[in-house]
């Protein structure tokens, strides 16, 4: 059976930075009732706490923090990017130890957003890009949707079946 990695905050658990959650939806809870879903947290599993503060990647997108040209910080000037990276490699780790070729994480975040993330000024300005998981995901060929995208996401399964 095809396994899917999916953001833990997307089923509903309370990881989100502000330690909030955003799920669960009912796809993502047949797939977890089919036991499909491989839950995983980038940023948590990278050892940042719940709650945290706010990040962003100012000046540049997540495969920039992959190859060493731009950093995570906080809203308040801590850089994060290890964390960010530890997260992303260990997210990296599970789709291959299970031969995960489908990830939904969570729209618009450094970790997960995979078309949107923020600018990097906090002030709530999106911009094409992806965050530092998502991309690195995508590099090894694992395609990546969010949770407005359940229904492409579904198709790629039924298209992996």
């Amino acid at each position: 059976m095809q396994k899917i990695l999916v953001s833990r905050c997307l089923l509903g658990h309370r990881v989100r930075y502000d330690g909030g959650a955003s799920g669960p939806f009912d796809l993502l809870q047949q797939w977890l009732d089919e036991g499909r879903v491989v839950p995983f947290c980038p940023e948590v599993a990278g050892g940042l706490p719940t709650p945290r503060a706010a990040a962003e990647i100012p000046g540049g997108q997540g495969a920039e923090v992959l190859d060493g040209q731009a950093s995570v910080i906080t809203t308040e000037g801590e850089d994060v990017s290890a964390q960010f990276l530890s997260g992303a490699y260990q997210a990296l780790e599970l789709v291959q130890t299970h031969c995960i070729r489908i990830a939904v994480l969570k729209a618009n975040s450094p970790s997960c957003g995979n078309v949107l993330t923020y600018d990097g000024t906090f002030s709530g300005v999106k911009v094409s890009g992806e965050g530092v998981t998502a991309a690195l995901l995508k590099r090894h060929g694992v395609q990546v949707f969010n949770e407005l995208e359940l229904p492409q996401a579904a198709a790629a399964l039924a298209a992996q079946n």
